[in-house]
């Protein structure tokens, strides 16, 4: 995985992006993308957020989601501040996720927040590939 900060916000972004209508834009000092502009899905922290001086991503998750991965691998997985109480998983960038895990879980979060007919269409460009 990437090291530096311009590798991991270069990877996040073209993750992200790929996915139908997101939008990027600062948000409490750090990257973060949005669904149609309004609902957040991923944050990337590069240099950590507060105690957690470790690059690492929130991301949104579906219910049960986040205490099934921190219960199966707490090294790389966390209950972030401030979105953990909403189910939102914290992901470790420099304990070893795989670029593969990193956009799997991005694509967990899109689907999470996403509409219904953003959904469609990505399942439909998915079907395409």
């Amino acid at each position: 995985m990437a090291r530096d900060d311009e590798g991991l916000l270069d990877e996040i972004r073209r993750i992200c992006t790929a996915f139908p209508g997101v939008t990027e834009r600062p948000s409490h000092g750090t990257p973060t993308w949005f669904v149609n502009g309004k609902a957040s899905f991923v944050q990337l922290w590069p240099h950590g957020h507060h105690r957690d001086e470790f690059p690492h991503l929130w991301c949104a998750a579906e219910p049960g989601a986040q205490e099934e991965l921190v219960a199966a691998n707490p090294r790389v997985f966390f209950r972030p501040p401030y979105v953990g109480h909403r189910g939102w998983i914290g992901v470790r960038l420099d304990q070893g996720a795989s670029w593969a895990e990193v956009a799997e879980l991005c694509e967990d979060a899109y689907r999470a927040v996403a509409p219904k007919r953003l959904l469609a269409e990505l399942d439909a460009d998915l079907a395409e590939s």
